[in-house]
């Protein structure tokens, strides 16, 4: 994979239909400077508002247009059906891109990646003076949805792999796998030609959900899965508003058209998994192997694997290595809070939602220093010192994602109702989850609790502002 971003050498234009809208669309990729990303832009929208292609932005809901395509939206301007722009950027390894749209959803053409894939090649290609980011898993990440066998996992590697499987239980389609190993040779050739499909049996469904407005038989293999009479046939083709022929066929295809490969469908999701997956936001190394994979399913897998890069961003902020189990070390920790001996009370912090919620770690030694005097001769660590430590947990909360720390300070302004409910003691270790209940400005108020092997010893809520030092 190339270490530089890159975007393209000129702008280029295709004209088309939506897939499921119907609409007429211009869609429009132009180059972009360094870390600008890959961006949606509805031009016919006033003020052209820019939609940038994260998990993040992705339409939740459980409809059906949901499970079909992939849809984003920001302040409720919507692009539907990216995933086959993202997987064709994806597969040219191309960064940043502004891609105008007049209309909410890319044309479908025949589809496959392939109409883009041609349209940037002829754009040309052009590196970068900036590095690329990476979200580099380490350990194994996995989703799975036992009810429907789904299950899509993620292995560290040293480049990006994909490996799909997939299973209809179909005769005419039956059982099909496909791997993509190595992206400069096999994508352009072997994956972005793979056309979506859909079974025959769906498509009055997908009618009746206003769904598939855009489509005809050159924009999708249908798998014929059940017999039609003339009457059923007549009624399709109005209802898609075809005007050629259509016939059941003999090849298990409605016309009889020809897979492009023997397993095509199977190539396809591989290339849908491709698309959703950029929405990461950045590119990936790991080796992705999904089992009945599908938009919903790669969404809610893209969300973790989001969350493992901003996670991953966060420690690089503070750390130079990653340290497993370990967010923050003790010398991350001295760059984000001002605390030192004898008042610093965390030696770590193992688990970040920015925003929401923090753990960390203090290890009870019998060298503490208030230990001589509290108590001699039975050691117990002050009440208000654990209340102390569980403030600095939420100080790490607050102040993690400050652009200059160096200049914040976060102050307390109230304690309520705190409880001590066992003594702390040389040798415990104080785990403590500091929880947001209420934000505004620059003031929060959290909830705070801290454990000793499991049982709960300490617990407040507490108000802070975070104030310039």
């Amino acid at each position: 994979m190339a270490d530089k971003q890159q975007t393209i050498k000129k702008e280029v234009t295709f004209e088309g239909r939506g897939l499921h809208t119907g609409n007429k669309t211009t869609i429009t990729f132009k180059p972009a400077p360094v870390n600008y990303g890959r961006k949606f832009v509805r031009v016919d929208v006033e003020n052209a508002p820019e939609i940038e292609a994260v998990v993040d932005n992705v339409v939740q809901n459980d409809s059906v247009d949901s499970l079909r395509g992939t849809t984003l939206q920001v302040d409720g301007v919507e692009v539907h059906t990216v995933e086959h722009v993202l997987a064709a950027l994806v597969g040219l390894e191309i960064d940043n891109v502004r891609i105008e749209l007049n209309a909410n959803e890319p044309p479908i053409a025949d589809g496959s990646a392939r109409p883009f894939v041609d349209l940037l090649l002829e754009a040309g290609i052009e590196e970068q003076d900036a590095e690329r980011a990476y979200l580099v898993v380490t350990e194994t990440v996995d989703y799975i949805v036992e009810d429907k066998s789904i299950e899509i996992v993620a292995l560290p590697t040293d480049d990006y792999r994909l490996t799909v499987m997939i299973d209809y239980q179909n005769p005419a389609l039956g059982s099909q796998h496909s791997g993509l190993f190595n992206m400069k040779k096999e994508f352009v050739s072997q994956f972005a030609p793979a056309r979506t499909f859909c079974f025959l049996h769906e498509v009055e469904g997908l009618i009746e959900q206003g769904l598939i407005k855009g489509a005809d038989l050159d924009a999708a293999v249908v798998i014929v899965d059940r017999q039609l009479d003339d009457e059923d046939i007549n009624r399709l083709r109005e209802k898609l508003q075809l005007s050629g022929e259509v016939t059941l066929g003999k090849t298990g295809i409605l016309n009889d058209k020809q897979f492009r490969f023997k397993n095509e469908p199977c190539r396809h999701k591989l290339l849908d998994l491709m698309g959703d997956l950029a929405l990461v936001g950045v590119s990936i190394k790991a080796q992705i192997l999904a089992a009945r994979p599908g938009h919903k399913s790669n969404i809610e897998f893209a969300r973790l694997l989001r969350k493992l890069y901003k996670k991953q961003q966060l420690t690089r902020k503070y750390q130079d290595i990653d340290k497993k189990d370990v967010i923050f070390d003790i010398n991350a920790i001295k760059k984000i809070l001002p605390h030192r001996y004898p008042f610093l009370l965390v030696d770590s912090i193992v688990e970040l939602e920015p925003g929401k919620r923090c753990v960390g770690v203090k290890n009870v030694t019998s060298n503490e220093p208030f230990f001589p005097g509290h108590f001699p001769g039975r050691p117990i660590m002050p009440g208000v010192l654990q209340i102390e430590a569980m403030a600095q947990v939420g100080g790490i909360l607050l102040l993690n994602d400050e652009t200059d720390v160096s200049n914040k300070l976060v102050v307390f302004m109230g304690i309520d109702n705190a409880k001590f409910r066992r003594q702390v003691i040389p040798g415990d270790q104080l785990v403590m989850e500091l929880e947001m209940l209420k934000a505004r400005r620059n003031t929060f108020k959290m909830s705070g609790k801290a454990y000793v092997k499991g049982q709960l010893v300490c617990e407040a809520e507490m108000m802070a502002m975070v104030v310039e030092r």
